[in-house]
């Protein structure tokens, strides 16, 4: 089965830095456009960021565009984000997902999340 391992959060104050891991398995991992979304409490899901199987293209949401950087190493079947000068606003739960789906509405009736990793940002 599709199985999706995200580590690397914590708790950072802001203007810190984070670098978040998605570890894949039970699929060609290679082959599937990924995308970070984060779901912060009492709030929908929002899509973070996309990368594109194959070449590699890069998306970002316009609140994290210039502070975030997405990456993938398919030899290791991962999904990285690096976060830098991380806001409050960034406080979320963060999930990794097999589509490249860039609509925050589409993640509402989404059923398959993983165990996501926390991202606490706060003074």
């Amino acid at each position: 089965e599709v199985q999706l391992v995200e580590s690397g959060g914590g708790l950072v104050q802001p203007g810190g830095s984070l670098r978040l891991s998605c570890t894949a398995s039970g699929f060609t991992f290679s082959r599937y456009a990924m995308s970070w979304v984060r779901r912060a409490p009492g709030k929908g899901p929002e899509w973070v960021s996309a990368i594109n199987s194959g070449p590699g293209s890069t998306s970002y949401a316009d609140s994290v565009k210039g502070r975030f950087t997405v990456s993938r190493d398919d030899a290791k079947n991962t999904l990285y984000l690096q976060m830098n000068n991380l806001k409050p606003e960034d406080t979320a739960v963060y999930y990794c997902v097999n589509t490249g789906i860039k609509d925050s509405r589409w993640y509402e009736d989404f059923g398959s999340w993983g165990q996501g990793t926390q991202v606490t940002v706060s003074s």
